[in-house]
Protein backbone atom coordinates (compact mmCIF):
# COMPACT_ATOMS: atom_id res chain seq x y z
CA UNK A 1 0.00 0.00 0.00
CA UNK A 2 1.70 3.11 -0.84
CA UNK A 3 1.89 5.99 1.58
CA UNK A 4 -0.66 8.28 -0.68
CA UNK A 5 -3.81 4.93 0.14
CA UNK A 6 -2.51 4.56 3.64
CA UNK A 7 -2.70 7.99 4.97
CA UNK A 8 -5.94 9.22 2.71
CA UNK A 9 -8.73 7.85 4.93
CA UNK A 10 -7.00 9.67 8.26
CA UNK A 11 -6.89 13.12 5.71
CA UNK A 12 -10.65 12.60 5.25
CA UNK A 13 -11.09 12.09 9.02
CA UNK A 14 -9.50 15.13 9.78
CA UNK A 15 -10.99 17.34 7.51
CA UNK A 16 -14.37 15.95 8.57
CA UNK A 17 -13.90 16.78 11.85
CA UNK A 18 -12.11 20.49 11.66
CA UNK A 19 -15.10 21.51 9.93
CA UNK A 20 -17.37 20.48 12.44
CA UNK A 21 -15.10 21.11 15.79
CA UNK A 22 -13.76 23.96 14.76
CA UNK A 23 -17.13 25.56 14.33
CA UNK A 24 -18.38 24.65 17.77
CA UNK A 25 -15.42 25.71 19.20
CA UNK A 26 -16.26 29.66 17.94
CA UNK A 27 -19.49 28.78 20.52
CA UNK A 28 -17.43 27.18 23.25
CA UNK A 29 -14.65 30.12 23.09
CA UNK A 30 -17.32 32.87 23.31
CA UNK A 31 -19.63 30.84 26.22
CA UNK A 32 -16.56 30.55 27.83
CA UNK A 33 -16.86 26.83 28.47
CA UNK A 34 -13.14 25.62 27.18
CA UNK A 35 -13.75 22.27 28.96
CA UNK A 36 -16.91 21.36 27.70
CA UNK A 37 -16.18 18.66 25.29
CA UNK A 38 -13.50 16.98 27.92
CA UNK A 39 -16.50 16.36 30.03
CA UNK A 40 -19.25 15.57 27.42
CA UNK A 41 -16.16 12.85 25.97
CA UNK A 42 -15.39 11.32 29.64
CA UNK A 43 -19.63 11.03 30.13
CA UNK A 44 -19.86 9.64 26.77
CA UNK A 45 -16.51 7.15 27.80
CA UNK A 46 -18.50 6.30 30.99
CA UNK A 47 -21.98 5.52 29.10
CA UNK A 48 -19.53 3.23 26.57
CA UNK A 49 -17.85 1.56 29.61
CA UNK A 50 -21.29 1.23 31.20
CA UNK A 51 -22.65 -1.06 27.73
CA UNK A 52 -19.51 -3.56 29.18
CA UNK A 53 -21.23 -4.16 32.41
CA UNK A 54 -24.01 -5.52 30.35
CA UNK A 55 -22.14 -7.65 28.18
CA UNK A 56 -22.91 -5.69 25.11
CA UNK A 57 -20.08 -5.52 22.36
CA UNK A 58 -17.97 -2.74 21.93
CA UNK A 59 -18.30 -0.24 19.24
CA UNK A 60 -21.87 -1.82 18.67
CA UNK A 61 -24.92 0.36 17.70
CA UNK A 62 -25.69 -0.34 21.72
CA UNK A 63 -22.70 0.92 22.70
CA UNK A 64 -23.27 4.37 21.12
CA UNK A 65 -26.62 4.61 22.38
CA UNK A 66 -25.17 4.29 25.96
CA UNK A 67 -22.83 7.12 24.90
CA UNK A 68 -25.42 9.26 23.56
CA UNK A 69 -27.77 8.98 26.99
CA UNK A 70 -24.43 9.74 28.91
CA UNK A 71 -23.68 12.83 26.90
CA UNK A 72 -27.39 13.38 27.40
CA UNK A 73 -27.49 13.37 30.85
CA UNK A 74 -24.47 15.59 30.13
CA UNK A 75 -25.83 18.36 28.02
CA UNK A 76 -29.28 18.72 30.63
CA UNK A 77 -26.43 19.02 33.42
CA UNK A 78 -24.88 21.93 31.51
CA UNK A 79 -27.91 23.50 30.55
CA UNK A 80 -29.58 23.69 33.87
CA UNK A 81 -26.20 25.05 35.26
CA UNK A 82 -25.97 28.28 32.69
CA UNK A 83 -25.63 31.10 34.89
CA UNK A 84 -27.52 34.30 33.48
CA UNK A 85 -24.69 36.66 34.32
CA UNK A 86 -20.95 36.86 34.16
CA UNK A 87 -20.48 37.84 37.50
CA UNK A 88 -22.15 35.21 39.00
CA UNK A 89 -20.27 33.81 41.86
CA UNK A 90 -20.20 30.13 40.47
CA UNK A 91 -19.16 29.90 36.81
CA UNK A 92 -20.33 27.82 35.03
CA UNK A 93 -17.05 26.26 34.13
CA UNK A 94 -17.12 25.39 37.98
CA UNK A 95 -19.65 22.82 37.21
CA UNK A 96 -18.72 21.43 34.08
CA UNK A 97 -14.90 20.18 35.74
CA UNK A 98 -17.02 18.67 38.69
CA UNK A 99 -18.66 16.82 36.17
CA UNK A 100 -15.43 15.54 34.18
CA UNK A 101 -13.93 14.59 37.58
CA UNK A 102 -16.98 12.71 38.62
CA UNK A 103 -17.35 10.99 35.11
CA UNK A 104 -13.43 10.39 35.20
CA UNK A 105 -13.67 8.43 38.71
CA UNK A 106 -17.16 6.76 37.56
CA UNK A 107 -15.22 5.30 34.22
CA UNK A 108 -12.39 4.03 36.41
CA UNK A 109 -14.49 2.20 38.86
CA UNK A 110 -16.53 0.67 36.00
CA UNK A 111 -13.22 -0.10 34.13
CA UNK A 112 -12.03 -1.90 36.89
CA UNK A 113 -15.17 -4.08 36.66
CA UNK A 114 -15.36 -5.41 33.05
CA UNK A 115 -12.84 -7.16 30.94
CA UNK A 116 -10.74 -4.89 28.89
CA UNK A 117 -11.76 -1.56 30.60
CA UNK A 118 -8.47 -0.74 30.51
CA UNK A 119 -7.70 -0.55 26.99
CA UNK A 120 -11.57 1.31 26.17
CA UNK A 121 -10.22 4.09 28.35
CA UNK A 122 -6.42 4.30 27.05
CA UNK A 123 -8.73 4.39 23.44
CA UNK A 124 -10.73 7.50 24.61
CA UNK A 125 -7.69 9.24 24.92
CA UNK A 126 -5.59 8.42 21.82
CA UNK A 127 -8.59 7.47 19.56
CA UNK A 128 -7.30 5.26 15.96
CA UNK A 129 -6.81 7.32 13.90
CA UNK A 130 -4.83 5.76 11.28
CA UNK A 131 -6.73 2.89 11.28
CA UNK A 132 -9.86 4.48 10.46
CA UNK A 133 -12.05 3.17 7.83
CA UNK A 134 -14.11 4.41 4.51
CA UNK A 135 -17.03 3.24 6.12
CA UNK A 136 -16.52 4.60 9.41
CA UNK A 137 -15.49 8.23 7.35
CA UNK A 138 -19.04 8.11 5.54
CA UNK A 139 -20.94 7.26 8.30
CA UNK A 140 -18.85 10.21 10.07
CA UNK A 141 -19.96 12.60 7.46
CA UNK A 142 -23.40 12.09 6.96
CA UNK A 143 -23.96 12.35 10.46
CA UNK A 144 -22.09 15.48 10.44
CA UNK A 145 -23.77 16.83 7.35
CA UNK A 146 -27.24 16.38 9.49
CA UNK A 147 -25.90 18.15 11.93
CA UNK A 148 -24.72 20.93 10.07
CA UNK A 149 -28.25 21.47 8.47
CA UNK A 150 -29.32 21.62 12.28
CA UNK A 151 -27.07 24.17 13.10
CA UNK A 152 -27.24 25.97 10.46
CA UNK A 153 -31.30 25.87 10.60
CA UNK A 154 -30.92 27.06 14.46
CA UNK A 155 -27.98 29.42 13.62
CA UNK A 156 -29.69 32.22 14.81
CA UNK A 157 -30.90 31.38 17.60
CA UNK A 158 -27.07 29.72 18.83
CA UNK A 159 -25.00 32.65 17.37
CA UNK A 160 -27.07 34.97 19.91
CA UNK A 161 -27.56 32.81 22.69
CA UNK A 162 -22.95 32.47 22.69
CA UNK A 163 -22.08 35.71 21.39
CA UNK A 164 -25.06 38.11 23.08
CA UNK A 165 -26.64 36.47 25.64
CA UNK A 166 -27.83 39.83 26.67
CA UNK A 167 -29.99 39.98 23.58
CA UNK A 168 -30.91 36.76 23.72
CA UNK A 169 -32.65 37.23 27.48
CA UNK A 170 -34.13 40.41 26.54
CA UNK A 171 -36.34 38.30 23.77
CA UNK A 172 -37.52 36.61 26.07
CA UNK A 173 -36.00 33.08 24.93
CA UNK A 174 -35.90 30.03 26.84
CA UNK A 175 -31.82 29.83 26.90
CA UNK A 176 -31.71 26.47 28.94
CA UNK A 177 -33.99 24.63 26.50
CA UNK A 178 -31.78 26.12 23.76
CA UNK A 179 -28.84 25.24 25.88
CA UNK A 180 -29.71 21.60 25.76
CA UNK A 181 -30.38 21.32 22.20
CA UNK A 182 -26.88 22.88 21.68
CA UNK A 183 -24.99 20.82 23.94
CA UNK A 184 -27.38 17.77 23.07
CA UNK A 185 -26.07 18.31 19.20
CA UNK A 186 -22.21 19.18 20.91
CA UNK A 187 -22.25 15.86 22.46
CA UNK A 188 -22.85 13.84 19.27
CA UNK A 189 -20.48 15.11 17.69
CA UNK A 190 -18.25 14.72 20.83
CA UNK A 191 -19.48 10.65 21.09
CA UNK A 192 -18.66 10.33 17.10
CA UNK A 193 -15.27 12.00 17.30
CA UNK A 194 -13.76 10.73 20.33
CA UNK A 195 -13.39 6.72 18.90
CA UNK A 196 -11.92 8.24 16.06
CA UNK A 197 -9.55 10.87 17.17
CA UNK A 198 -9.22 10.83 20.90
CA UNK A 199 -9.87 13.09 23.29
CA UNK A 200 -6.53 15.18 23.20
CA UNK A 201 -6.84 15.81 19.45
CA UNK A 202 -10.50 16.40 19.67
CA UNK A 203 -10.02 19.35 21.98
CA UNK A 204 -7.32 20.42 20.04
CA UNK A 205 -9.36 20.22 16.78
CA UNK A 206 -12.02 22.23 18.93
CA UNK A 207 -10.39 24.84 21.35
CA UNK A 208 -7.09 25.78 18.87
CA UNK A 209 -8.43 26.96 15.69
CA UNK A 210 -11.70 29.18 17.25
CA UNK A 211 -8.57 30.79 19.95
CA UNK A 212 -6.18 31.40 16.75
CA UNK A 213 -9.04 33.17 14.93
CA UNK A 214 -10.30 34.78 18.07
CA UNK A 215 -6.92 36.21 17.87
CA UNK A 216 -7.19 38.13 14.24
CA UNK A 217 -10.98 38.92 14.32
CA UNK A 218 -14.44 39.43 15.66
CA UNK A 219 -16.66 39.11 12.70
CA UNK A 220 -17.99 35.94 12.64
CA UNK A 221 -17.99 34.91 8.71
CA UNK A 222 -13.96 35.12 9.10
CA UNK A 223 -13.97 33.26 12.45
CA UNK A 224 -15.14 30.74 10.39
CA UNK A 225 -12.79 30.93 7.86
CA UNK A 226 -9.63 30.88 9.42
CA UNK A 227 -10.47 28.01 11.95
CA UNK A 228 -11.61 26.12 9.17
CA UNK A 229 -8.14 27.19 7.52
CA UNK A 230 -5.77 26.64 10.73
CA UNK A 231 -7.38 23.41 11.75
CA UNK A 232 -7.06 22.13 7.95
CA UNK A 233 -3.67 23.19 7.51
CA UNK A 234 -2.46 21.52 11.29
CA UNK A 235 -3.77 18.27 10.17
CA UNK A 236 -2.35 18.33 6.93
CA UNK A 237 1.28 19.17 8.29
CA UNK A 238 1.18 16.40 11.16
CA UNK A 239 -0.17 14.20 8.90
CA UNK A 240 2.49 15.12 6.42
CA UNK A 241 5.17 14.90 8.81
CA UNK A 242 3.86 11.99 11.08
CA UNK A 243 4.08 9.68 7.58
CA UNK A 244 8.08 11.06 6.73
CA UNK A 245 9.71 11.35 10.28
CA UNK A 246 7.38 7.32 11.22
CA UNK A 247 5.82 9.60 14.47
CA UNK A 248 3.24 8.68 16.24
CA UNK A 249 -0.18 11.21 14.34
CA UNK A 250 -2.43 11.92 16.94
CA UNK A 251 0.29 13.49 19.37
CA UNK A 252 1.72 15.23 15.99
CA UNK A 253 -1.24 16.65 15.05
CA UNK A 254 -2.04 18.48 18.17
CA UNK A 255 1.73 19.45 18.42
CA UNK A 256 1.36 21.09 15.69
CA UNK A 257 -1.64 23.25 16.49
CA UNK A 258 0.53 24.06 18.88
CA UNK A 259 3.08 25.43 16.47
CA UNK A 260 0.28 27.31 14.80
CA UNK A 261 -1.02 29.27 18.10
CA UNK A 262 2.85 30.44 18.68
CA UNK A 263 2.76 31.65 14.90
CA UNK A 264 -0.63 33.32 15.44
CA UNK A 265 0.40 34.94 18.56
CA UNK A 266 3.65 36.22 17.18
CA UNK A 267 1.54 37.74 13.96
CA UNK A 268 -0.71 39.28 16.48
CA UNK A 269 1.97 40.93 18.18
CA UNK A 270 3.54 42.47 15.08
CA UNK A 271 -0.08 44.18 14.27
CA UNK A 272 -1.67 41.61 11.79
CA UNK A 273 -5.25 41.09 12.52
CA UNK A 274 -8.45 43.48 13.30
CA UNK A 275 -8.40 46.04 16.54
CA UNK A 276 -11.11 44.95 17.69
CA UNK A 277 -10.06 41.43 17.85
CA UNK A 278 -9.81 39.36 21.41
CA UNK A 279 -6.09 40.42 22.89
Amino acid sequence: MSGFQLMLPPFMACMILVAMLSYLGLHVIAREVIFVDLSLAQMAALGSLSALLFHVAPESPTTYLFALLATAIGAFLFALTRTSSRASRVPQEAFIGIVYVVASAAAVLVANKVPGGGEAVEKTLVGSLLWVTWKTIIKLAIAYAALGVFHFALRRRFLTISFDPEQAEAQGWKIRWWDFLFYLSFGVVITLAVPIAGVLMVFSFLVVPAVIANLFTSDKRRLTLIAWSTGALASILGLWLSYTKDLPTGPLIVCMYGVLLLVAVALRKFGVGDRAATP
